[in-house]
Protein backbone atom coordinates (compact mmCIF):
# COMPACT_ATOMS: atom_id res chain seq x y z
CA UNK A 1 0.00 0.00 0.00
CA UNK A 2 1.06 3.46 -0.81
CA UNK A 3 2.21 6.09 2.50
CA UNK A 4 0.97 9.35 2.76
CA UNK A 5 3.64 10.76 5.64
CA UNK A 6 2.03 14.51 6.90
CA UNK A 7 4.82 16.39 9.05
CA UNK A 8 3.27 19.19 11.52
CA UNK A 9 5.50 22.35 10.93
CA UNK A 10 9.04 23.51 12.70
CA UNK A 11 8.08 25.50 15.93
CA UNK A 12 6.60 28.70 14.94
CA UNK A 13 7.72 31.97 16.30
CA UNK A 14 5.01 32.28 20.16
CA UNK A 15 4.67 35.22 20.81
CA UNK A 16 6.11 37.26 18.27
CA UNK A 17 4.26 39.66 15.83
CA UNK A 18 4.78 36.94 12.97
CA UNK A 19 3.70 33.98 14.44
CA UNK A 20 3.89 32.23 11.05
CA UNK A 21 7.73 32.27 10.59
CA UNK A 22 9.60 29.70 11.84
CA UNK A 23 12.03 30.05 14.67
CA UNK A 24 15.55 29.37 14.62
CA UNK A 25 14.79 26.26 16.39
CA UNK A 26 12.19 25.38 13.98
CA UNK A 27 14.51 25.66 11.29
CA UNK A 28 16.67 23.09 12.72
CA UNK A 29 13.91 20.39 13.73
CA UNK A 30 13.38 20.95 10.07
CA UNK A 31 16.51 19.88 8.65
CA UNK A 32 17.22 17.39 11.05
CA UNK A 33 14.06 15.41 9.71
CA UNK A 34 15.21 16.12 6.15
CA UNK A 35 18.45 14.30 7.09
CA UNK A 36 16.88 11.58 8.99
CA UNK A 37 13.83 10.42 5.85
CA UNK A 38 17.27 10.82 3.30
CA UNK A 39 19.19 8.15 5.91
CA UNK A 40 16.20 6.48 5.93
CA UNK A 41 16.20 5.99 1.83
CA UNK A 42 12.46 8.03 2.40
CA UNK A 43 12.12 10.28 -0.35
CA UNK A 44 8.61 11.68 -1.85
CA UNK A 45 7.34 10.97 -5.08
CA UNK A 46 4.65 14.35 -4.23
CA UNK A 47 4.97 16.64 -2.01
CA UNK A 48 2.25 18.92 -0.81
CA UNK A 49 2.25 21.99 2.00
CA UNK A 50 -0.62 24.30 3.21
CA UNK A 51 -0.66 27.62 1.85
CA UNK A 52 1.42 29.03 4.95
CA UNK A 53 4.30 30.45 5.78
CA UNK A 54 5.50 28.29 8.50
CA UNK A 55 4.43 25.24 6.35
CA UNK A 56 6.24 25.87 3.36
CA UNK A 57 10.00 27.15 5.06
CA UNK A 58 9.51 23.43 6.96
CA UNK A 59 9.67 22.01 3.47
CA UNK A 60 12.15 24.29 2.29
CA UNK A 61 14.43 23.23 5.18
CA UNK A 62 13.82 19.53 4.70
CA UNK A 63 15.94 19.77 1.54
CA UNK A 64 14.04 17.26 -1.14
CA UNK A 65 14.37 18.67 -4.71
CA UNK A 66 11.46 19.17 -6.84
CA UNK A 67 8.47 21.68 -6.75
CA UNK A 68 5.60 21.19 -3.93
CA UNK A 69 1.78 21.46 -4.46
CA UNK A 70 -0.18 23.72 -2.23
CA UNK A 71 -3.68 22.81 -1.01
CA UNK A 72 -5.59 25.34 1.66
CA UNK A 73 -6.81 22.72 3.23
CA UNK A 74 -4.04 21.29 5.33
CA UNK A 75 -3.60 25.03 6.66
CA UNK A 76 -4.26 25.15 10.94
CA UNK A 77 -7.92 26.61 11.75
CA UNK A 78 -7.19 29.60 12.52
CA UNK A 79 -6.74 30.15 16.54
CA UNK A 80 -6.16 33.79 16.52
CA UNK A 81 -9.56 34.80 15.22
CA UNK A 82 -11.11 31.66 17.48
CA UNK A 83 -9.74 33.50 20.32
CA UNK A 84 -10.62 36.51 19.85
CA UNK A 85 -14.03 35.96 18.51
CA UNK A 86 -14.74 34.01 21.95
CA UNK A 87 -13.56 36.88 23.90
CA UNK A 88 -15.81 39.49 22.06
CA UNK A 89 -13.38 40.53 19.42
CA UNK A 90 -10.03 41.04 21.09
CA UNK A 91 -8.36 38.29 23.20
CA UNK A 92 -6.19 39.58 26.21
CA UNK A 93 -2.97 40.01 26.22
CA UNK A 94 -2.03 37.03 28.31
CA UNK A 95 -3.97 34.30 26.34
CA UNK A 96 -1.82 35.14 23.34
CA UNK A 97 1.87 36.04 24.95
CA UNK A 98 1.40 33.11 27.86
CA UNK A 99 2.09 29.78 27.26
CA UNK A 100 -0.01 28.26 30.18
CA UNK A 101 -2.95 30.93 29.72
CA UNK A 102 -2.90 30.36 25.75
CA UNK A 103 -3.27 26.38 25.63
CA UNK A 104 -5.66 26.79 28.14
CA UNK A 105 -8.26 29.25 26.81
CA UNK A 106 -7.70 27.30 23.57
CA UNK A 107 -9.00 23.78 25.11
CA UNK A 108 -11.69 25.36 26.31
CA UNK A 109 -12.25 27.71 23.14
CA UNK A 110 -12.17 24.58 20.63
CA UNK A 111 -14.96 23.00 22.80
CA UNK A 112 -17.11 25.25 22.55
CA UNK A 113 -16.43 25.85 18.67
CA UNK A 114 -16.74 22.00 18.17
CA UNK A 115 -20.31 22.37 19.78
CA UNK A 116 -21.21 24.59 17.34
CA UNK A 117 -20.58 27.72 19.42
CA UNK A 118 -18.51 31.16 18.73
CA UNK A 119 -20.38 31.83 15.43
CA UNK A 120 -18.73 35.38 14.42
CA UNK A 121 -15.54 32.56 14.16
CA UNK A 122 -14.57 32.96 10.49
CA UNK A 123 -14.92 28.98 10.03
CA UNK A 124 -17.39 26.93 11.68
CA UNK A 125 -15.72 23.80 12.86
CA UNK A 126 -17.58 21.59 10.07
CA UNK A 127 -15.82 23.47 7.77
CA UNK A 128 -12.64 22.81 9.12
CA UNK A 129 -13.61 19.64 9.07
CA UNK A 130 -14.98 19.44 5.41
CA UNK A 131 -11.70 20.90 3.86
CA UNK A 132 -9.39 19.00 5.74
CA UNK A 133 -11.40 15.75 4.37
CA UNK A 134 -10.98 16.99 1.28
CA UNK A 135 -7.28 17.73 1.49
CA UNK A 136 -6.71 14.63 2.32
CA UNK A 137 -8.94 12.96 -0.57
CA UNK A 138 -6.51 15.40 -3.53
CA UNK A 139 -3.30 13.68 -1.49
CA UNK A 140 -3.89 10.54 -1.94
CA UNK A 141 -5.82 10.48 -5.35
CA UNK A 142 -2.85 9.64 -7.69
CA UNK A 143 -1.48 6.16 -7.65
CA UNK A 144 2.13 6.99 -6.30
CA UNK A 145 4.05 5.14 -3.48
CA UNK A 146 5.01 8.12 -0.85
CA UNK A 147 3.19 11.53 -0.58
CA UNK A 148 4.97 13.75 1.33
CA UNK A 149 2.21 16.49 3.12
CA UNK A 150 3.49 19.42 5.59
CA UNK A 151 0.42 21.06 7.55
CA UNK A 152 0.11 21.66 11.12
CA UNK A 153 -1.68 20.14 14.58
CA UNK A 154 -5.40 20.63 14.25
CA UNK A 155 -5.71 19.45 10.59
CA UNK A 156 -3.33 16.26 11.63
CA UNK A 157 -5.24 15.82 14.68
CA UNK A 158 -8.54 15.71 13.11
CA UNK A 159 -7.64 13.30 10.45
CA UNK A 160 -6.20 11.08 12.65
CA UNK A 161 -9.56 11.16 15.06
CA UNK A 162 -11.67 10.79 11.95
CA UNK A 163 -9.74 7.63 11.01
CA UNK A 164 -10.36 6.05 14.06
CA UNK A 165 -13.49 7.24 15.03
CA UNK A 166 -12.94 9.05 18.00
CA UNK A 167 -14.51 11.47 19.86
CA UNK A 168 -14.46 15.41 19.28
CA UNK A 169 -12.59 15.79 22.86
CA UNK A 170 -10.41 13.27 21.40
CA UNK A 171 -9.28 15.41 18.72
CA UNK A 172 -8.22 18.02 21.22
CA UNK A 173 -6.05 15.94 23.19
CA UNK A 174 -4.34 14.72 19.90
CA UNK A 175 -3.95 18.04 18.89
CA UNK A 176 -1.84 19.40 22.05
CA UNK A 177 0.15 16.82 22.28
CA UNK A 178 1.54 16.41 18.71
CA UNK A 179 5.08 17.77 18.38
CA UNK A 180 6.63 20.25 16.16
CA UNK A 181 8.28 18.39 13.07
CA UNK A 182 6.46 14.91 14.29
CA UNK A 183 5.30 12.92 11.32
CA UNK A 184 2.09 10.90 10.94
CA UNK A 185 1.89 8.05 8.38
CA UNK A 186 -1.17 6.65 6.90
CA UNK A 187 -1.42 4.10 4.50
CA UNK A 188 -3.90 3.90 1.87
CA UNK A 189 -5.02 2.11 -1.06
CA UNK A 190 -8.03 3.06 -3.76
CA UNK A 191 -10.61 1.56 -1.09
CA UNK A 192 -8.64 1.87 2.07
CA UNK A 193 -7.43 4.90 4.80
CA UNK A 194 -5.43 3.53 7.96
CA UNK A 195 -3.87 5.31 10.31
CA UNK A 196 -0.21 3.62 10.73
CA UNK A 197 2.27 6.04 13.31
CA UNK A 198 1.18 9.05 15.10
CA UNK A 199 3.15 11.79 16.04
CA UNK A 200 6.74 9.77 15.51
CA UNK A 201 9.95 11.63 16.35
CA UNK A 202 12.97 9.53 14.86
CA UNK A 203 14.90 12.15 14.08
CA UNK A 204 14.96 13.24 18.02
CA UNK A 205 16.53 9.74 19.22
CA UNK A 206 19.51 10.47 19.88
CA UNK A 207 21.09 12.41 22.62
CA UNK A 208 22.14 15.40 20.38
CA UNK A 209 19.12 16.37 19.09
CA UNK A 210 16.60 15.70 22.03
CA UNK A 211 16.86 19.31 23.29
CA UNK A 212 15.15 20.18 19.75
CA UNK A 213 11.95 18.69 20.27
CA UNK A 214 9.07 21.51 21.20
CA UNK A 215 5.00 21.42 21.24
CA UNK A 216 4.53 24.69 20.08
Amino acid sequence: MAELLIVRHGQASFGAENYDDLSDLGRQQSRALGDTLRALDWVPDRMITGSLMRQKQTLEEMGFDGDAEEHAGWNEYDFHDLLNSRYGGVAPDDVITDRKTHFRALRETLTEWQQGGIASAGESWLTFCDRVERARQAAVSDRLERVLVVSSGGAIARLVADSLSLPNDQMIALNLQIKNTSTSRFVFSKEKFFLHEFNSVPHFHNAERAALMTYS
